[in-house]
């Protein structure tokens, strides 16, 4: 009888405890927003004289990366400037980039020729080419995929997380940023951003 009762408490115990994890979990989560762009839309550090309203800062040059594409050719960043640029990067095991993947893909044939989009692969560790490439030719995406093989995209990016999404203006300037899956607005959004 003393065993049933021990067990009694600690399942309730358990419920207890499950129940309020998931009333803090609702109430953490509910600043955190997805199809959320950010960009250079803070002022300056430095205030501006009395009188004079502040501007944001000048969007800075994005930094060059080196990665592959399938044919294990090697493509930096910096080969597309003078187009506005979608960099995202993503992984085939990444159920979040898997749910936006269409979006971007439809973008990209829609924008052919006025937008490139570089959809970076996070190569290596998790991931294999072989896996990303298997995922690319069961969903009969189009858009250019390039493999991160030596990690440079993502130590240059400090990408610890997936999916993020960059925007690149025409000079290579990045504009805005999405971390975490985005819909087809919030991606529009973006584009419209670098579109001259």
């Amino acid at each position: 009888m003393k065993e049933k009762k021990t067990l009694l408490i600690v399942a309730l115990a358990l419920v207890l405890l499950m129940g309020g994890a998931y009333v803090l979990y609702g109430q953490l989560s509910r600043g955190a927003e997805h199809n959320q762009l950010g960009g250079n839309t803070q002022p300056p550090e430095s205030a501006a004289p009395s009188g004079e309203g502040t501007q944001a800062p000048e969007p800075q040059p994005a930094p060059d990366f080196t990665v592959y594409d399938g044919d294990g050719s090697t493509v930096n960043l910096s080969d597309f400037r003078g187009k506005p640029v979608v960099l995202n990067f993503w992984a085939s095991w990444c159920g979040p980039c898997r749910k936006e993947l269409p979006d971007f893909d439809a973008a990209s044939q829609e924008l052919a020729g006025e937008v490139q989009f570089l959809m970076v692969n996070m190569t290596g560790g998790r991931e294999t080419k072989e896996q990303a490439e298997a995922l690319i030719r069961q969903e009969g995406y189009s858009f250019p995929v390039y493999y991160d093989l030596d990690q440079d995209a993502a130590i240059t990016y400090g990408v610890n997380s997936l999916p993020i999404t960059l925007f690149l203006d025409a000079e290579g300037r990045g504009i805005a940023q999405a971390r975490g899956t985005i819909n087809r607005e919030t991606l529009q959004r973006g584009i419209d951003m670098i579109l001259p």
